[in-house]
Parts: structure tokens; sequence; C-alpha cells
């Protein structure tokens, strides 16, 4: 029997990387005036006595584990070079900036002298200033030919809404300039009849790395005036290419180079980045080019307040009668709601579409309570809306209109958010970079902002509550993709090979597993070789070969059965999760129920409901080994890399009350099979190793369970993966290892990393799994050490005592890590050697710093 936990495929979008603030000792320069009016010291309550205020209520001071306090940061100017125009400094003047910081205007040098720069600074630093200076002033030349546009830029980003913003911005920066630039979104929401004029006319078009590779590129000789006159590509927001999208984008760029050069341009890559470990060995990777690195953020900020918040245990009981925490979705509710009475501006970022939608619901619903007027202030806002709905909410935002915002991560990008006073964070986000980019989001006016993380009732999410130092004191993860990855690379190949024949000296810039590959896709009659090299052979399109984002086939399509009313969409990979027949759909505040998945013509039929209830898809899983490529001793166990095939199939649904969590019933499900091929972690023990941890076989199979939940909940603090990217799977006596093994597996085609990781960091990481569960008070497992909400075997068996036992056992004979990156949590989550401490910290309420406590299991990895 297997017992086993699968990754939901895909998220809402990819989340993105920040910094701990540093404190400069130079004094704040005079010169820098606010583009609008500040409101006065008194207008604003400061974020303490916000905090104070959310605290205020029953029980709600033992709540706050953990108070840090970053300190307000002057900030240092710099002049522009001269080489920019000054009709384009005096545009950047009349928005309210008279000198830049010193980053900008270093980044703007390099981008002068034709070196590739990624600026990798802090939240409302200015990169966007950074890069457009010189962009602006490049247009404006240009568009001083006899054609009118012998200058042209691309700039890329990771989700439509941010193209959308940053068009407004470079719109109203540019005004001043008259018809020099002309900005234009080139992407699926452009009305077929504009797209056209933006081919011909635009010299500042905005998309994203999915028109790119789709759109863009497979149609170059449309686009011929345009990318012949390239000299900037700006990649907005590239911390977010990482994992297995950052490996498709790092090729659909080196596709852009390849027809730039075919054209006789060759542009120049401006890089934006929230601040990330080596950001220029990871923009180097992404783009194929020697990067600059400019990371010493220059800007100042205000004070930043940021509370770590525990839900309380409640009364309920849930599977195998384990205490139960109230959930974070019905706590976020909460703090969303008092502040919104409080008149704070707030942005609570949620984990799922489903979360941020009943997050919004539940908050509307209380306000109504006190003031009718205010649960129209309330919205939802993740992907998958249509155009025009994303459109309104934005603008509604922008106004003011909104005052409290429940978003998914497809917010938590550059857009434009400024004014807001607080973030809600529903769970930790999966990476340290990514928490603080979203804590960032408050305070951008420069006044002082909180910052709120709940936990989520997860091993990883209680533990970092009790353990603020981790959070705190720890640097920034470095972005992982691989861009040499075969299942990545070959589509690739194709869709160039379509382009333009591929040549062999084409065979460098797309790396150096190409020559291994090429001879495979001719053999599956994809490519042809002849005298000019490599041909696309079929009358499809190579380019729909692949979708970037991982998804795989055409999306599922959300439609109201009554109606005939689209709702929206879902990805094809997700939905056998998200909208099997039965499931529970929440859209803008509306509540649905699922009649029918309709697999072969990608539909989904749903009926407004009411049910008092969500929904939990439930799976099981299969895995083979296909091949071992490296094993190391541990004892007489073994530590295991290599690839596998996991087959999962979605079998079942929970029924969940709403708010508390508790399980109402369980529904059978019918629904193909899913083949994965990936690479794994594993290990196994050995018969001696059980003896000695007094494991027997009628607890065998529970302890290697409850080994392998725990696990992968704490995996994402040592991987920078986010834990519905990976899975794992627990067998007491595995066909291809003839030995009880537990397996933890990349959820891509062809890995992400993130299990190679795990093997580089086994000894920490598996070490901080049995302190996780351990140090848990809860008697026999619970959500807080080793029970998943979504396991495909209901929780059965599991064996607390036995999992710490094994764990100790395997760990008294492990090597050190052979490879940990530097700067990885110590085992406990104590701060790594020689790091520093974030300043300004002070201890939970009461004077004294919580003691280490639970962990959580994990919920959904």
């Amino acid at each position: 029997m297997a017992f086993n936990h699968l990754p939901a495929a895909m998220h809402d979008a990819l989340g993105p990387l920040s910094v701990t603030p540093v404190t400069h000792s130079v004094p704040m320069a005079k010169n820098h005036r606010p583009s609008g009016p500040t409101e006065s010291g008194d207008s604003r309550p400061s974020p303490d006595m916000i905090l104070d205020r959310l605290a205020a209520g029953a029980g709600r001071a033992a709540r706050i584990t953990h108070t840090e306090h970053l300190p307000p940061r002057p900030g240092t100017h710099a002049i522009w070079p001269d080489r920019i125009r000054p009709e384009v400094i005096a545009a950047i003047g009349r928005a309210g900036i008279d000198h830049p910081w010193v980053h900008q205007a270093a980044a703007a040098e390099c981008a002068l002298d034709g070196e590739s720069v990624v600026i990798a600074t802090g939240t409302a630093s200015g990169k966007s200033l950074a890069y457009l200076a010189p962009v602006l002033s490049a247009l404006l030349d240009g568009s001083e030919a006899p054609n009118g546009r012998a200058a042209t830029a691309l700039y890329l980003s990771p989700t439509k809404a941010l193209a959308a913003d940053q068009r407004r911005s470079v719109k109203a920066l540019a005004s001043p300039l008259g018809n020099a630039v002309r900005p234009a979104v080139y992407d699926g929401d452009t009305p077929v009849e504009e797209r056209e004029w933006v081919r011909q006319y635009a010299n500042y078009v905005l998309t994203n790395p999915d028109m790119l590779h789709r759109g863009i590129l497979p149609s170059h000789p449309r686009w011929a005036s345009f990318l012949r006159a390239l000299r900037f590509v700006v990649i907005d927001e590239c911390h977010t290419y990482r994992g297995v999208f950052g490996s498709h984008v790092a090729q659909v760029l080196r596709r852009l180079r390849r027809l730039c050069a075919r054209y006789g341009s060759d542009p120049v890559f401006l890089l934006a980045s929230a601040t990330a470990a080596e950001p220029s060995v990871a923009a180097g990777r992404l783009t194929g080019l020697p990067v600059k690195e400019i990371a010493d953020d220059a800007s100042p900020r205000g004070e930043l307040v940021f509370a770590l918040w525990e839900p309380p245990l409640t009364e309920m009981r849930g599977e195998k009668g384990a205490p139960v925490r109230r959930t974070a979705t019905a706590e976020t509710a909460d703090l969303l709601t008092d502040l919104t009475l409080q008149g704070v501006r707030t942005v609570a970022f949620v984990r799922s579409r489903r979360g941020a939608e009943l997050i919004s619901v539940i908050t509307k619903e209380r306000l109504a309570e006190v003031d009718r007027s205010l649960p129209g202030r309330v919205a939802a806002y993740r992907g998958g809306y249509l155009p025009e709905e994303r459109r309104a909410l934005e603008r509604a935002l922008h106004s003011g209109e909104l005052l409290g915002l429940s978003a998914t991560t497809a917010l938590e990008l550059g857009i434009d958010v400024s004014g807001l006073d607080a973030v809600v964070i529903a769970g930790y986000p999966g990476t340290r970079a990514s928490l603080w980019q979203q804590a960032g989001r408050a305070g951008r006016s420069g006044e002082g902002a909180l910052a709120v993380l709940v936990a989520r009732d997860d091993p990883l999410d209680t533990f970092l509550v009790h353990h603020p130092e981790a959070l705190f004191h720890q640097p920034v993860e470095s972005t992982v993709l691989d861009p040499d990855n075969p299942y990545v690379l070959a589509p690739h190949l194709c869709a160039a090979a379509a382009e333009l024949p591929l040549t062999a000296a084409d065979l460098d810039l797309f790396g150096p597993t190409v020559p291994e590959l090429l001879p495979q896709l001719e053999a599956a009659k994809l490519l042809r070789k002849r005298a000019a090299g490599w041909h696309w052979t079929r009358r499809e399109r190579a380019a729909d070969l692949t979708d970037i984002r991982g998804g795989g086939g055409r999306p599922v399509q959300i439609v109201e059965e009554g109606t005939g009313r689209l709702l929206g969409t879902v990805d094809e990979a997700a939905s056998h999760t998200a909208v099997h027949e039965g499931a529970v759909h929440l859209h803008q505040g509306r509540t649905y129920l699922v009649r029918k998945l309709d697999l072969e013509d990608s539909v989904a039929l749903v009926e407004e409901a009411n049910p008092p209830y969500s929904t939990n898809a439930r799976d099981t899983t299969a895995i083979t080994v296909l091949e071992t490529d490296t094993t190391i001793p541990w004892g007489d166990g073994r530590l295991c890399y290599g690839s596998v095939e996991v087959t999962n199939q979605v079998v079942s649904f929970l029924r969940r009350k709403l708010i508390t969590g508790e399980v109402l019933g369980e529904t059978k499900l019918e629904l193909p099979p899913r083949t994965l091929r990936t690479r794994a972690v594993w290990w196994t023990v050995t018969e001696d190793q059980l003896d000695a941890a007094r494991i027997n076989p009628e607890i065998l199979g529970g302890a290697l369970h409850a080994a392998e939940h725990a696990s992968i909940g704490m995996l994402p603090f040592f991987a920078t993966c986010d834990r519905w990217d990976i899975g794992g799977v627990s067998v007491p006596l595995h066909p291809d290892t003839l030995l009880p093994t537990v397996f933890v597996y990349d959820g891509h085609p062809g890995g992400a990393g993130f299990a190679e990781r795990a093997f580089h960091t086994a000894r920490a990481w598996l070490t901080a799994t049995r302190e996780a569960i351990a140090s848990c008070e809860c008697e026999a497992g619970c959500p807080s050490c080793i029970q998943s909400p979504k396991c495909g075997n209901g929780n059965e068996p599991l064996h607390k005592r036995g999992a710490v036992r094994l764990l100790t056992e395997l760990l008294r004979a492990a090597p050190a890590d052979p490879s940990a990156p530097e700067g990885q949590p110590a085992p406990g989550g104590g701060p790594a050697p020689g790091s520093r401490p974030a300043p300004g910290s002070r201890p939970a309420p009461g004077g004294r710093a919580a003691p280490p406590a639970p962990p959580e299991a994990p919920r959904g990895t």
C-alpha cells in the first residue's frame, strides 16, 4: 500500500521576492518632492496604534507570537547621467522627482553603456524609473529619425495587470514628450483591430512572456520593423521567473535574441527584481547574457511593524480526533473586517483563488452587520477574472473607492497600490523573499505600515511564527531555474526551428544539452535535418507544443449552465482538483456548484448555489523509479536522487463546513489518471534501523507516512519552492528499492530543482522535520505536525512517535550535507552562522519572546 500526497499543478501566479530593509547612515535628502499632497502626521494612525486596536479583542493579544520593528531608512540622491535627454529629465521633474536615488542613476548609466543590468532593490525603491529614464531617452532619439521609429523597446511582465498598470505610468510620465513615446499593451486582451497599429507604430510595447512565446515570435515577419529597431528589453519582476516557468521564459528570451540578431539588432536587457540572493547569477541564467548587478538600495522607507499571528485552537476535533486550530481564512477575514472598520486601507494576500473569494465574502457579510455602506468597499482580486472585471477592480483600487482587498499573488507584483496602511498575509507564501515583497506593498507613500502574517494550520507556518529568527535573521533565497531541462528545452527548439531553421551556429545559444535532444526530435519526426539546418516538419504551430506556465492543455472554461455566461477559466492541470463534479466554485462573492466537468470540450458547467460547505479533492499516487543518479549511504540506509514516474488520480472530495473546517462527508469521483515524469529525492531504511528505532510492522506504514507529510511541509524552507510544487509517497516495501521508502518529488515534468535542493540539504531538512513533529504538544498527531487535509489516504495510518523515532535513527548516521547553500537555516530554524539580526526586534506582548512551539502539517503540499 502506498501513502501519498500530490501537489496541485498550478497557481494563480508565481510569487516574487524582496528584502529586509537596511538603514543608511546618510541624512535624508531634502530635494525630493512628493508626487502629491501628503497627509499630516496626525491624520493616519501609526502602525503600532493599528496593531494595538487589532489586539484589543478578547484573547487577541495572545495570538501575537512576535512583533518585529524595522526602523525608517533615509535615502541618498545622485544626478542623472548627462546622456539622458534633457526633455526626459524635465518630464521626470514634472512628476515630482528632482533627483534620482543612487541606484537609479547607476542603472541608467549601465543601460546607456550598452550593458545589461539587473536592479535588485526593495519594494517601492523606484526600479521602474531606473530603466524608464534611459528607455524614454532612446525612444525620443528614435522618434526624430525619418521613419519616426528608429528605436523601440519591449517590456515584459509576468501578469497582464502589471503591464496595464505600467502603461498608465509610462503614458503619464511621457506626456510632456508628445507623440515621441507611443506605449501600447499587446496581450490576449488587446482587441484584434488594435493589434496591427501596435505592430506598425508603437515604440514601447508592453506584453508578457506568454504572448511573446505564442503571438510575437511565431509571427516575427509582421514584427520585422519593431525587432529591427529594438534597443531595450525590460524584464520586470524578474524574480518571479523561477522553477519550470522561469526555465521556459529563459528559452523564450533566447528565441527572441536569435530573431533580433536575424534582423540586425542586439538589445540591452534591463531587469528589475525584488532583492534576491545573487540576482546577477539568476538574471544571467534567465537571459543567457552577462548581467551587471545593482543591489544597494538607496531609497528611503517608512517604519514597518511586522506581527506574527497564530490563530487559536478551537473546541473542534478533526480527523482521528485531532485538535483543530482556527483557520487562517477565518482569522484573516476577521482582521480585514476590523481594519476596514478602522478606515485602514488594507490588502489581504491569500494563497488560493478560492481563499481570496471566501475572505471577501465573509468580510462583506460581517461589515454589512455594522454598516450597510461598507461591503461595497471590499472586493476580491485573483487570476481567472475576465479582463473587464480586472480593469474595474484596478481602477477602484487606484481611486481609493476600495478600502479592503482580498487578493492572490496576482496583485503581489509592482502594481501601484500606493496609500496602503496595512497588509495581512494569510499563510506563509513559500519564500522569505515573497513574504517581504507582500509586506512591502504597504507604506508606499513613505508613511509607516503594518504587516501581519497569519499562520495556517501547517507545520511550516507554526514553526515560523514561533521561530521569528528564521524569518527576520535570514537572507532571502536564490532564484532557481534550469533552462537546460530537456522537458523545457525540446519544445522551444521546435518553436525556434519553426521561426527560422536551426543551424549549427544556434546551438550554443540554446545550451549544452541541444546536441543530445536534436536526434530525439528527429526520431520523433518533429524536426528534419537538411543542408540549411533543422526544420519544423508539421502543419500545427510549434509554439503550441508547450504551455510555458506548466499547465498544459487548453484552459477549462467555467460556464454558468442556465445562461451560458463565461465566468472565467482554470488551468487544465488544476481542473481535476478545482472544478470536478460537485466542487464549490467562488466568483466575485457568488457561490457556484460544478454540475459537470467535460474534459473533452474543456468546459465546467456550474450553477449558482449556496452550500454551507467548501470542497477539497483527494487523490492517490503510485511512483516508479526510472533512474538513480546519486546514492549516499546513511548508515545502513540510503539517500538517493534521480528520475521517477508518478501516476496520480483524483478519487474523491471532502465537504467541509465553512469557517470551522469540520468534515461533513466524502464523495467518490471517477476521473482519469495522470502520469508525470519528474525528479525525486528518496530515502530508505533497513530492518536493523527499524529495530533500533523500535518500529514494528504494525506502525511502520504510519511512521513513514507521518515523516513524509511533515518533510513535505518543511521543504519550502530549504528549497525555493511552493509547497504546492512538491508531492510525496511513502511505501512500507517499495518494489524498486525492496525497502521501506519515502519519496519527495517535483510536481513538474522533468523536475524543477526542488528535489535536488532537498537532496543537498537533506540533513538540515530532515532534522528540522524531526523537531517539527517532536515539539508539537498534541498527543497523536494533528494538522500542526503530521496531518494533511489533502492526503489521498485520509491521514490513515499515521504514527507520530514512530516518525520521531524513525527520523532520529535515520539522522544518527547522516553525513554532512554535501552542498548546502550558504545562509540556509540551521536545523531547528535558528540563524545561519554569521547571519545578522534584523534591527529593532522586540518580543511578543508581555515583554518575553514566546517559546518555540508546534509547527504544522503539510496542508496541500
